[in-house]
């Protein structure tokens, strides 16, 4: 605890210089967060095979390629991001002007995850740095080798008195949230989420939790059948081997459509990683042990084992399990009410499009969800009444790809948002600012008060400018 107290001390004392507020500090921060990457590309990608065996096609279209993309739009809005909004007064306080001003939280803890260990810690230090906050950044545990590596290379190309790496596991953690924090940015499970949050609690620190859950993909009979089969399965298994907050969790479709459905993922998934899948150089393996275990229990549950009707071939020395179907898995059944985070894919059958609207209502609100239809009815009906974090229309995943629009949970998936210039906000207060000269001073408004003030102001704020006269010359407006 001592060490951690230490770390945010000195943080503390660079933020109260006033050194990370300027605009010349902040943009060399970001140019040296996009050399880090330009730079060391090669490390990356290998620090990630070692700790997820993730393929390098995978690292850098959906990390690398992702911190760039970050990284260039900060360094490009930067300044309108920091320049006041200027917005309208009222006549209340005529004369006068009024803006908002964004100001940097001050000293901010982010937390990553395993699973994108690179693009989930350098995503939010990204906008906290454009912010002009102070950072800690706790690496996960779990990904040891990208850890490392942030934790070499950052101090290389970033102000080390203001941007920090601490590595560690549950202790080096809690001992960082026992500290006062401006800000508390986390990423992974909703289990480990409410212990942030309780911590943050008790400092009335303001978080941003990017949690998970059950991401529903509902397919209508009207779709495009290939195309919809070939994003599904680059959404699931193309996403880290399932290993992802935004993969998609299960499948809802009509029971006269699923056998078209079933045979088109199947034709697709051997295209894709060929007739022994676990061999297969293009799919992620499972992060350790421990996930391979849980996830067996969820194919190995007595309610779901006799409904695989594809893969559930598992390694368990090479870390890897097939990509798996199941097919109308129990919605009491292990892989129905956990996050399933991991190759195996539930199709759902129902006997009305309806149906899946109701079934997706009754579980909690998921980080993101899917539908694939070319009936606009149906898509307007599924915009209107889902709620999740996110939604994608006609494929899978790539809404996180687009800058403009914020990326976060609602309910059990998660509080806040981030991405281009909501990371920007995140990380940030928004202080509002009323400026006034000494003219125009309304003396109604001071005692003694008398009905002629009253009656003044009552007009004033009505909007009575009638009213306002007489009152001001002391005639009955009646």
């Amino acid at each position: 605890m001592a060490d951690a107290a230490r770390v945010v001390r000195k943080l503390r004392d660079t933020f109260s210089s006033g050194r990370t507020r300027s605009y010349e500090w902040r943009i060399a921060q970001l140019k040296q967060t996009m050399k880090l990457v330009d730079e060391n590309e090669n490390e990356i990608i290998e620090a990630l095979s070692q700790d997820i065996c993730k393929p390098p096609f995978e690292s850098f279209f959906a990390e690398i390629s992702l911190i760039k993309a970050s990284c260039k739009v900060a360094i490009k809005e930067l300044k309108s991001w920091m320049a006041p909004e200027k917005v309208s007064t009222t006549l209340t306080v005529f004369p006068s002007k009024a803006e908002i001003v964004p100001e940097p939280l001050g000293a901010a803890l982010i937390i990553s995850a395993w699973n994108y260990p690179f693009l989930l810690s350098m995503d939010p230090v990204i906008g906290a740095i454009a912010a002009g906050n102070v950072v800690v950044l706790k690496p996960s545990e779990v990904a040891p080798a990208t850890s490392s590596l942030l934790a070499s290379l950052i101090p290389q190309y970033l102000d080390d008195d203001a941007i920090r790496v601490v590595e560690g596991s549950v202790a080096e953690t809690t001992s960082l949230l026992e500290q006062k924090w401006d800000k508390i940015f986390y990423t992974g499970s909703a289990k480990i989420g409410r212990i942030v949050m309780a911590a943050a609690a008790k400092h009335l620190t303001p978080v941003t939790l990017e949690l998970g859950g059950k991401c529903p993909v509902i397919v209508d009979p009207t779709v495009d059948l290939e195309v919809t089969a070939r994003r599904i399965v680059a959404g699931k298994w193309g996403s880290n081997n399932g290993q992802a907050c935004i993969a998609p969790d299960y499948i809802i479709t009509l029971e006269s459509f699923a056998p078209k459905l079933i045979d088109a993922l199947k034709n697709t998934l051997e295209k894709f990683y060929g007739k022994d899948p676990v061999q297969s150089a293009d799919l992620s393996h499972i992060v350790n042990l421990s996930h391979f275990v849980r996830l067996t229990r969820l194919l190995d549950d007595p309610k779901v084992s006799d409904r695989v009707i594809y893969g559930g071939q598992r390694d368990e020395k090479q870390l890897m399990i097939a990509p798996t179907l199941v097919l109308d898995a129990p919605m009491d059944s292990l892989i129905m009410i956990e996050e399933i985070f991991g190759p195996l894919l539930p199709i759902i059958t129902v006997q009305k499009m309806e149906e899946a609207l109701e079934i997706v209502g009754s579980l909690s609100k998921p980080l993101a969800a899917y539908v694939f239809t070319k009936n606009k009815k149906f898509e307007r009906q599924v915009v209107a009444s889902v709620s999740a974090g996110g939604m994608l229309v006609n494929d899978t995943a790539l809404h996180v790809t687009n800058h403009h629009l914020p990326f976060g949970g609602v309910g059990e998936s998660g509080v806040g948002s981030y991405h281009g210039k909501f990371s920007f906000e995140a990380f940030s207060h928004k202080k509002a600012v009323l400026y006034r000269g000494f003219m125009g001073d309304l003396t109604a408004r001071y005692p003694p008060y008398t009905t002629r003030k009253q009656n003044i102001v009552r007009c004033l704020l009505n909007g009575n400018f009638l009213g306002l006269l007489y009152a001001i010359l002391g005639w009955n407006s009646k």
